[in-house]
């Protein structure tokens, strides 16, 4: 449990920067040569490479050398894990919600003194 709270604290790190959000955006339409998910973001190639790392890191994009270009790509498996997380808490709030209204069903004269008190 612990290693999988260290992954996604550096999931959502990655993803709390708004020029790793557009090279993620980016990926998830193909995968991309390092000056091409350059080309739109106003910072150097060398920033863009620390970012990258930071992506790496966080196990969002993978990274492929050939000759001179370096090709990334996202790995689906990663976002797979940030979106399992969000869900279970999607589902526990859902539940509760439902036995709250429940309850109010359940008992009216609640809800007349939740109108008496506004």
């Amino acid at each position: 449990m612990l290693q999988q709270n260290e992954q996604l604290d550096l999931l959502y790190g990655a993803l709390a920067d708004g020029g790793r959000r557009m090279m993620v955006d980016r990926l998830s339409r193909g995968s991309a040569s390092v000056s091409e998910l350059a080309q739109p973001l106003a910072m150097s190639l060398s920033a863009v490479v620390q970012h990258l790392r930071i992506l790496e890191a966080s196990g969002l994009v993978r990274s492929e050398k050939v000759g001179r270009v370096r090709t990334c790509r996202i790995d689906p498996e990663a976002m797979s894990a940030a979106e399992h997380w969000i869900n279970e808490r999607r589902q526990l709030w859902g539940r509760r919600f439902d036995r709250l209204g429940d309850y109010l069903v359940a008992e009216p004269d609640t809800i007349d003194e939740i109108k008496k008190g506004e």
